[in-house]
């Protein structure tokens, strides 16, 4: 047992981070020189692996679900299709409409079903997609035939062709103040008014179709499909966003490409002998060089050196992306807390308040963070008046904190500021937990403190974004298991560290 004041010997302590160090190094290099896996990024193909997961409630009885697989379109090839179906047959049936479908002669209760495709993000043309269908004459009863006759005349007047007709159409749609024949329809087609769009389009002769795409998003976990309008003229087609979807196009990712999942109109899910049907996508983004030698030996071996993340499902996996950027986190925070000198407000907070940036973006986080923030101070400092019990006033605090956030987000919207929808990302918990810390602090230290280790905290979150942000340490994480190793050594040596702080050499320079 060690005693004070003894040196404790440090071989063994320099032993255990060479180990660190060199079984991290050979885990990365094994990993790119027997799997292929590249170490730079950016010199490879994209590969998008999507699972849709099937839920429903068997009836004791027979079932078969049929689910609509995608097809080979602009800009994607399906490269690989599996499904995990524990008890189930599962066949993929081809043809103009490629679907999976699973059958049981007998099941019962909560069902889950697996389906995973890889997708390549090509550049060749591929396939061009399919043809206009074919029109289908509709019709109405009175007032509504009337209603749907004006409503097109009056776009078909200020169009051009089939496309400018379907943006004039779905314009007068979303318009809040909207005709008294828009506001017609709106209220008895409420139920189904993408149905609607497709049938007023082929009474103008123009061949549209409802279809189902995926927004194509990293790390993403149960997302829906989009319903979308697809209209041609001639042998070109557009796809539109429908009306009443702007909200959830807000929180996409700019760049997010679309992964048209169902193409003809047809039920995306069909369950026989089942009720209470969903279904849900998770998405993950990679790297890779050349996939059908990788694919196959990522899937395919498992050796104990084989350690990787690609062998859990895809939900698992995006969840993993994002925690294995915590350590890249905790490392910035040692450095800056044990070596530079830096204060912070909490210990690990700012790595939390990082990741919500990274879902938020650094300018509208940080705003949003120093109103929360601020407005939560202001609050806390009423409570503090009323002698409140620890948890209550935490819970207090937790309440209203999901309210200012909650206020911030409307009001951002009605103002048109659509940025401010991204601070619902921060994490209610850690927030009202800064507040709490930060108003205690004020109080026993000044508001100068307060200063010093808020400002402290945010340079950290700043500089720990910028860092699990950075695509070449994303790409590493992620398919290096061994980079957790080589942060581990680095930080167990920099714990080991007893000297001065950057910032402190300023105080002792005068013993020098």
């Amino acid at each position: 047992m060690p005693v004070y004041g003894m040196s404790v010997p440090r071989f063994p302590f320099y032993a255990l981070v060479a180990i660190l160090m060199a079984l991290g190094i050979f885990l990365i290099l094994h990993r790119h020189w027997v799997y292929e896996v590249p170490l730079m990024y950016g010199e490879t193909q994209t590969i998008w692996s999507v699972e849709a997961k099937v839920e429903f409630t068997a009836d004791d009885g027979p079932v078969r679900v049929s689910m609509v697989r995608p097809s080979a379109q602009q800009g994607f090839t399906i490269l690989k299709e599996a499904g995990a179906s524990p008890g189930y047959g599962l066949n993929f049936i081809d043809g103009d409409e490629p679907r999976a479908e699973w059958t049981i002669r007998a099941a019962s209760g909560r069902q889950e079903l697996f389906y995973r495709a890889e997708i390549l993000v090509s550049q060749a043309p591929g396939e061009s997609g399919m043809e206009a269908p074919p029109l289908v004459p509709v019709s109405w009863p009175e007032p509504y035939a009337t209603a749907v006759s004006e409503v097109l005349a009056e776009a078909y007047s200020t169009s051009a062709g089939n496309f400018s007709l379907t943006r004039e159409l779905l314009k007068r749609f979303r318009q809040e103040n909207s005709a008294q024949n828009i506001e017609l329809l709106k209220t008895h087609f409420s139920d189904n008014l993408p149905a609607l769009w497709v049938d007023m389009l082929h009474k103008a002769r123009v061949p549209a179709t409802l279809v189902y795409g995926l927004d194509l998003q990293d790390g993403r976990r149960r997302q829906m499909l989009t319903p979308l309008l697809r209209v041609w003229s001639g042998d070109e087609s557009q796809i539109f966003e429908l009306p009443g979807q702007e909200h959830t196009s807000l929180l996409k990712q700019a760049d997010a490409p679309l992964l048209l999942w169902e193409q003809r109109g047809a039920p995306v899910l069909d369950v026989v002998g089942g009720r209470d049907s969903g279904i849900r996508f998770s998405m993950l983004k990679r790297e890779e060089s050349t996939y059908a030698n990788i694919a196959e030996n990522l899937s395919s071996q498992h050796d104990f050196l084989n350690f990787s993340i690609h062998s859990l499902p895809v939900e698992e996996q995006a969840m993993f992306k994002t925690i294995l950027l915590i350590p890249i986190g905790a490392l910035i925070v040692c450095i800056l807390r044990v070596l530079v000198g830096i204060r912070t407000s909490g210990t690990f907070m700012p790595v939390l308040i990082a990741l919500a940036f990274i879902q938020t973006s650094l300018v509208t986080g940080l705003i949003g963070f120093l109103l929360v923030v601020a407005t939560g101070l202001f609050i806390r400092g009423y409570l503090s008046r009323l002698n409140l019990l620890l948890v209550a006033r935490i819970t207090a605090v937790i309440i209203t904190v999901i309210a200012i956030i909650s206020v911030f987000s409307v009001l951002s919207y009605k103002l048109g500021l659509t940025e401010g929808l991204k601070i619902t990302f921060f994490p209610m918990i850690i927030l009202s937990w800064t507040i709490e810390r930060m108003s205690i602090l004020w109080e026993e230290e000044g508001g100068k403190e307060v200063m010093i280790q808020g400002g402290g905290s945010l340079l950290t979150a700043v500089l720990a974004y910028w860092a699990m942000n950075d695509p070449w340490v994303r790409h590493l994480t992620f398919n290096f298991i061994g980079i957790q190793l080589i942060v581990l050594a680095l930080v167990l040596m920099i714990g080991s560290y007893t000297g001065y702080r950057l910032l402190e050499l300023r105080r002792f320079r005068v013993f020098n």
